[in-house]
């Protein structure tokens, strides 16, 4: 199963991808969790100690990796062709949940086809992990698709855009599904978040239903996801007590059946 989860900043994206990691971990998936977002938070969602989280350094800004990769002594020219699978085995990250992680951050240039070191290792790697690798695989990703290329979006199986109830972050959501569909990624589902009053899920609801958009669920409001926030520890310690995670994990479920 391969699942790329998107929407604005903000929104509950790096949440939702969390969640549905562990949850899949418990139904049996070796899970690899990706964090593409430009301010990656997956490995506190996953239980990695704030110090040891700040330690890690995204695939994007490792210089002397990229250039071991692609470096080919002549300036401007970059070797395209290389193996990906040593930086999985090299830099993924075993999370207490039982996820393995990779922070491979995002690309920042000046035009998505960019052909900088960064982003031909980006590119290559994602494609791998989608193509190739058997396990079950979920990314958070930043709130664009294009660095994904289209010969790697075709491979999300399923792409879960992540919104509350604010007319911009719907607005974005229905931008990243038509980009979701352009780019050949046949499942794409809304999901409501931060949901505090039945007027607000009435609006995601109406919404969906007026853009032709699939909704997969509702996710309530959650104290306990403001307090693990403010307390930068993960949502995942509070189990069953969260609305929230329980949530997520019945959106799990359906993903389940729907796959």
């Amino acid at each position: 199963m391969k699942i790329a989860v998107s929407g604005k900043g903000g929104v509950g994206k790096t949440l939702v991808a969390g969640v549905l990691a562990e949850f899949l971990v418990k139904k049996g998936f070796t899970v690899l969790a990706i964090d593409a977002d430009p301010a990656p938070n997956l490995a506190l969602t996953l239980g990695i100690p704030h110090e040891e989280a700040a330690k890690i350094v995204p695939i994007s800004e490792n210089t002397e990796l990229l250039e071991s990769k692609t470096q080919t002594g002549v300036p401007g020219v970059y070797n395209l062709s290389f193996s990906v699978e040593d930086i999985i085995e090299q830099f993924s990250v075993k999370t207490p949940y039982n996820v393995n992680l990779l922070v491979m951050g995002t690309v920042r240039s000046a035009g998505a086809g960019c052909m900088c070191p960064a982003n031909t290792v980006i590119r290559a790697l994602l494609h791998h992990l989608l193509v190739k690798r058997k396990e079950a695989v979920v990314t958070d990703m930043e709130a664009g698709l294009e660095h994904m290329g289209r010969g790697t979006a075709e491979h999300v199986e399923i792409m879960l855009i992540v919104t509350d109830s604010s007319l911009k972050s719907l607005e974005i959501a229905k931008k990243l599904y038509d980009l979701a569909k352009q780019m050949g990624i046949k499942q794409s589902f809304l999901v409501g978040n931060k949901v505090a009053s039945q007027r607000e899920g009435k609006f995601i609801e109406q919404f969906a239903e007026q853009n032709e958009i699939e909704l997969l669920g509702l996710m309530p409001f959650d104290e306990k996801i403001l307090k693990a926030d403010m307390q930068g520890e993960t949502p995942l310690k509070y189990g069953s007590q969260s609305i929230s995670v329980m949530a997520i994990q019945k959106l799990g479920e359906k993903l389940l059946k729907i796959s």
